[in-house]
């Protein structure tokens, strides 16, 4: 099984993201999280990355280790509230990686994050990313506003354009 998945991690082409995700795409996906940011107090990341590569890869790291770092590297973790939530897409494994701050975590709870990951992951198995995209960010939408209600104008406290690691 692993030396199946290193050689899908290292054959996935530069193109496959750029197919799974185009500008159009990652516009909509900008806007949706802008949308959504309107409604509640919470701060959500999108982050997509092509495949595992190096050590990483040849150690068997999963998507959710990666999830992880990325929490750190994009300050997720550094919201006012502690209610950031970053949406990971390992396009290779097709997994997605839900990681929330301690303040919505403890709130929502692990299953809420994964109900959403399985849903957008079923849409990306049928090469439906912009639609898997949305129905994530509604739901992550639904989640922030009941814990995290929108207080009127506030300022974004992180970058709302998805993130594409290659």
């Amino acid at each position: 099984m692993q030396f199946l998945r290193i050689v899908k991690h290292l054959f996935f082409l530069d193109f496959q993201i750029r197919k799974a995700f185009p500008p159009a795409t990652l516009q909509s996906i900008e806007r949706a999280i802008q949308m959504s940011e309107q409604s509640h107090a919470g701060e959500i990341r999108f982050a997509v990355e092509a495949s595992l590569d190096g050590l990483p890869l040849f150690r068997g790291h999963s998507a959710r280790q990666r999830a992880l770092e990325l929490f750190s590297q994009l300050r997720v973790w550094d919201t006012e509230h502690n209610n950031g939530v970053l949406i990971y897409v390992l396009l290779a494994d097709r997994a997605v990686e839900i990681v929330a701050d301690r303040g919505i975590q403890l709130k929502a709870g692990n299953k809420t994050w994964e109900d959403i990951c399985h849903t957008m992951e079923m849409a990306f198995a049928r090469s439906e990313f912009l639609e898997g995209s949305a129905q994530g960010i509604a739901s992550i939408e639904a989640t922030l506003s009941r814990y995290f209600p929108g207080l009127g104008q506030r300022a974004n406290e992180l970058p709302d354009a998805p993130v594409l690691l290659n």
